[in-house]
């Protein structure tokens, strides 16, 4: 084992790097704070600033797939819609199936030049998660209970509020509302089974509602969807954790765009389009699982210096006066001081699996075990 393999297992080293993932993002926070001043004012301004101080804190998260774990991203599509990546505002069809799809998502973000700008249709409890909720409050991402009755008007008025974003977003939809398992997935057939729908092998039934009304409300500004199906060679199952013990992985992402126009107009049409789309992903993942690749040609968009170069410019500046103090700490010989010390680290120790704890699969929410048993 080579002396970086073994730094990137070591714990004083991840709690270095989620202690500059945590300070950088209250900071990055509390700039954002500052620049609502700007709403009423010059609101695209607001926009712009809030994706490059979104952008700073996401990448560092990316990073840690690029170039600590140096995980490969290979994409399955055809050249004229890797010409359009980055070029249009889009909604992202994306499985549910993993700790880290939404890394992965992350990662071609990156690289096509719209993490800052991405967007989501995330669970209103996320919002309350310290520097993930609080900065996707700041960009202006579109937050739901997940019950429609008290949602509807919530989704409408902030879909619709994105209408004249000035950068291009990706806009992410789980359509599957919840993580694959196997019991969401039992329960999830039982009701394909209930409402005469194909039944599917790798994916949760849909749930149109949130896609139909995403698809209405932002016609005219989103010019495609993307239909992304994400798994991992050799059959993986990577964790976050994984990732910041510099396990290397290998994503495949088979992408197929589908012109807005393709899309029927009215909400049962393009309930029915939804539904035929995931009977298409559940095919494609029955050809990887035998094949071990998706169709299309296969394209790895190169890695940019910018999310290394982001998280080297934090480490800088919050690394050097903490090593000073933690020093200080220690050659004061004052046992007040040391457990005091100690005690920061392991609450900082603490905080950072906390978050990680948000994207395990076994500490995910419930939803989906009972409510596809109830009509959406």
């Amino acid at each position: 084992m080579g002396l970086l393999a073994w730094l990137k297992t070591q714990f004083v080293v991840h709690v270095l790097i989620g202690f500059v993932f945590v300070v950088s993002g209250l900071i990055i926070n509390f700039v954002q704070l500052c620049t609502l001043v700007l709403w009423p004012v010059n609101k695209q301004l607001y926009r712009r600033l809030n994706c490059r101080l979104a952008y700073s804190l996401w990448s560092q998260l990316v990073m840690l797939l690029e170039w600590w774990s140096c995980t490969d991203c290979t994409l399955f599509t055809d050249q004229a819609t890797m010409e359009r990546f980055g070029k249009e505002h889009v909604v992202i069809i994306l499985n549910h199936n993993f700790e880290i799809d939404f890394l992965c998502g992350w990662t071609m973000c990156e690289r096509f030049g719209v993490l800052g700008s991405s967007k989501v249709l995330a669970k209103r409890e996320l919002l309350f998660v310290p520097l993930i909720g609080w900065t996707w409050y700041f960009l202006e991402i579109v937050f739901c209970k997940r019950k429609w009755e008290e949602d509807r008007d919530t989704v409408i008025e902030g879909l619709r509020r994105l209408a004249d974003y000035p950068e291009y977003m990706w806009f992410l939809l789980y359509c599957e509302g919840t993580r694959f398992t196997e019991k969401k997935h039992r329960v999830s057939m039982e009701v394909a089974v209930s409402k005469g729908l194909p039944v599917l092998k790798y994916h949760l039934l849909p749930r149109t509602r949130g896609f139909t009304t995403a698809v209405q409300c932002l016609r005219g500004t989103v010019a495609a969807v993307y239909d992304v199906t994400l798994n991992f060679r050799r059959n993986k199952n990577p964790s976050l954790l994984g990732i910041l013990y510099g396990k290397k992985y290998e994503a495949d992402m088979c992408v197929r765009r589908f012109p807005l126009e393709e899309i029927p107009l009215d909400e049962k049409g393009a309930a029915q389009w939804l539904h035929k789309l995931y009977q298409e992903k559940d095919a494609l993942q029955e050809m990887y699982n035998q094949e071990g690749v998706f169709p299309g040609e296969q394209f790895k968009p190169a890695r940019r210096p910018w999310t290394l170069l982001n998280f080297l410019f934090w480490a800088t500046v919050l690394l050097s006066p903490l090593l000073s103090f933690a020093l200080g700490v220690f050659a004061s010989g004052s046992p007040l001081l040391i457990l005091t010390f100690l005690g920061f680290v392991g609450a900082a120790s603490f905080g950072v699996r906390r978050l990680i704890g948000v994207t395990e699969i076994e500490k995910g929410s419930s939803y989906g075990n009972q409510e596809f048993k109830k009509n959406e």
